[in-house]
């Protein structure tokens, strides 16, 4: 079991600028990769970003690159996800996913075996 826990969402303004973090605890030398999908009301849930643990490989989604950066702290088994220039359309609920297993890349929900509760992001005009 590995277990997950978000923070750092909140309410800021276009432009403005947000870092979330996820907690990892449990079996997290188990863990391969951590990403972070988004899912806004009545969207699917959306791919975001994702990060091997060895720090070798990350992925982001068009939508966000540039803008975003995943990074790892693997003292504190934390992940973190640094947006800036941030729009009314990241508005969304954030969640923090992690994968026991070695896949090729790491942008699709179903690769990811743990998740958070979520943290949610607003992002006003």
């Amino acid at each position: 079991q590995v277990q997950l826990v978000e923070s750092g969402g909140g309410l800021v303004q276009a432009g403005g600028s947000l870092k979330l973090s996820c907690a990892a605890s449990g079996r997290t030398f188990s863990v391969y990769a951590m990403g972070w999908f988004r899912q806004a009301p009545g969207k699917e849930r959306d791919f975001v970003a994702a990060i091997r643990w060895s720090g070798i490989s990350t992925y982001y989604a068009d939508s966000v690159k540039g803008r975003f950066t995943i990074s790892r702290d693997n003292a504190k088994n934390t992940v973190y996800l640094q947006m800036n220039s941030l729009k009314p359309e990241d508005t969304a609920v954030y969640y923090c996913a992690a994968s026991l297993n070695n896949y090729y890349e790491y942008r699709r929900a179903s690769v990811f075996d743990y998740w958070g509760q979520g943290t949610q992001v607003t992002v006003s005009s």
